[in-house]
């Protein structure tokens, strides 16, 4: 199988692309994700040997720009002010509850029931993703319902 022309490659495949890049890294730095995608993908072009599987490599390209957007930025997670009651913040409730849980569940756990924020925020706030940061949380909800009963 022959190549395509690149204009006919990059037709093709720059709406699934730029999808998966915002999803990844959300809207804002998905576009500079996406042209280094492409301008990548452009520079190695010519060098492919055959037309099989490029869209796993226009994918490939994708994501190796999203693990060095991730290790290049390290997310800094402002937490909220929490409004206390008296004189104690909400977290303090959970602190005796969560000292024996290990540091990512006890982080995910204060944070989404301490503090209310989401997944996606907690995520941020522990260097991961939503879904990493609800199954922390999940995880030491479980541990502490053991504990309790």
């Amino acid at each position: 199988m022959t190549l395509p022309p690149f204009e006919g490659f990059y037709a093709q495949h720059r709406d699934e692309v730029y999808a998966f890049l915002v999803r990844r890294l959300g809207r804002e730095r998905a576009e500079d994700a996406f042209q280094e995608t492409f301008l990548r993908a452009l520079r190695a072009y010519p060098k492919l040997q055959h037309a099989e599987h490029l869209r796993a490599w226009a994918f490939t390209i994708a994501s190796r720009i999203v693990i060095d957007e991730h290790r290049r930025t390290r997310p800094e997670a402002d937490l909220p002010e929490v409004p206390t009651e008296e004189g104690r913040p909400a977290f303090a409730e959970l602190e005796h509850l969560a000292d024996q849980l290990p540091p990512t569940e006890r982080a995910a756990v204060v944070l989404r029931y301490g503090y209310d924020l989401d997944y996606a925020d907690i995520g941020a706030a522990l260097g991961s993703n939503a879904t990493a940061a609800r199954q922390a949380a999940s995880s030491g909800i479980r541990r502490l319902r053991k504990e309790i009963t």
